[in-house]
């Protein structure tokens, strides 16, 4: 077991957002760590990351594939013996996000599909890595949401998302609010600090070309909420430093 600085684990952290949060952590002198589906792309990845500097590595983790958590968690245990910072930043979309009203055609197979992805696999594996989050000096929990996960915001009169009615991908971000939201509650007499993060629509492979943030600027969101001060808050949902309703 090494002790080092700050370590990050970045879920999906092989491409777009969770990449250049690796680079945007790493440019603050943490250790991050990248979890891929295979190891190829992980290593791809490292590669990059190491060649700009940054002191990197990979690990095996599939939102789909329980037994990787137990991966993730004993390369935790034996490299570092902590997590700093984890950031569930790997997510799905089997929809199509904009002028879509599937609600009462959406089929049951997309629905596990991405509760699946983007709120089973992120509880399962931070309820595994969470014992190692206690030992930090500083735990902080990055849960990657995004706006269309708001109620309040798609029931407001002339709503900004209103459009956007992906039944399924948006319920799933409110439910890994609502896991935000709760978790917070739980861990509030602890250093931990639990937040959800909308990045912004972004060019990435789920946002697609007509997005308008580039992906270089898509992590600071993330960043912000995994090195926030003793005194920040938790139990919130942001977008860069703007909190944003639930």
């Amino acid at each position: 077991m090494t002790q080092t600085s700050k370590v990050a684990f970045i879920t999906g952290g092989n491409r777009g957002i969770g990449l250049e949060t690796a680079r945007a952590l790493g440019r603050l002198g943490i250790n991050v760590v990248i979890g891929a589906r295979t190891a190829k792309a992980g290593e791809e990845a490292v590669a990059i990351l190491r060649k700009e500097g940054f002191t990197a590595d990979v690990v095996e983790y599939d939102a789909t594939k329980p037994d990787t958590d137990q991966k993730v968690v004993s390369y935790f245990e034996k490299r570092f013996g902590k997590l700093d910072i984890l950031v569930n930043n790997a997510g799905i979309s089997r929809e199509t996000l904009f002028g879509a009203k599937d609600t009462s055609t959406v089929s049951q197979t997309t629905l596990e599909e991405t509760f699946e992805t983007n709120f089973f696999a992120v509880v399962r594996l931070t309820q595994a890595l969470l014992p190692l989050i206690k030992k930090s000096e500083a735990g902080r929990i990055v849960n990657l949401s995004s706006i269309l996960g708001s109620l309040g915001l798609h029931s407001a009169k002339d709503s900004p998302i209103g459009p956007a009615k992906a039944f399924g991908y948006n319920a799933s971000k409110t439910a890994l609010n609502a896991f935000t939201v709760h978790l917070a509650d739980e861990l509030r007499d602890t250093k931990i600090k639990v937040n959800s993060a909308h990045p912004g629509w972004v060019k990435t492979e789920l946002g697609g070309p007509s997005a308008p943030m580039e992906i270089v600027d898509s992590a600071k969101t993330s960043a912000f909420l995994a090195t926030l001060p003793a005194d920040g808050p938790s139990g919130a949902f942001f977008h860069e430093q703007s909190q944003l309703p639930w």
